[in-house]
């Protein structure tokens, strides 16, 4: 029901997905997209997603707009392999904001590393 909204916001959460890694990035909507799509105001739109490893680790299967949003990136190869190289929390809120949280930033563990390299040689 709101994958086309989702695939609208893609290639934005994309990119914010990329910056999610070193610090929070934050995503306001347009609520009257999903309303449209939805049930009307009354829906209480609102979740969280876990992705761990590329996958979803937490229930989301009675959440329709979440379900959405999580197939539409996880049919996307890029969005995918941001997906699967770190873990994320991607949240909505009830004011229509997406919050997306890296919660094991892999890219900064793997840059520190290297510095840790270096300095040895």
């Amino acid at each position: 029901m709101y994958v086309a909204i989702w695939n609208k916001y893609l290639p934005i959460i994309r990119i914010l997905l990329k910056r999610a890694v070193t610090a929070e990035q934050m995503l306001d909507l347009n609520r009257i997209d999903f309303e449209r799509a939805g049930s009307g105001r009354k829906a209480g739109y609102k979740f969280v997603i876990e992705f761990n490893k590329g996958r979803v680790s937490n229930i989301i299967s009675g959440i329709p707009l979440a379900a959405d949003l999580a197939q539409v990136l996880m049919e996307d190869s890029a969005a995918k392999a941001i997906l699967t190289a770190n873990n994320f929390s991607i949240g909505l809120n009830t004011k229509f904001k997406v919050t997306i949280i890296c919660t094991s930033p892999g890219e900064v563990v793997l840059e520190e590393k290297d510095v840790e390299v270096t300095d040895s040689i």
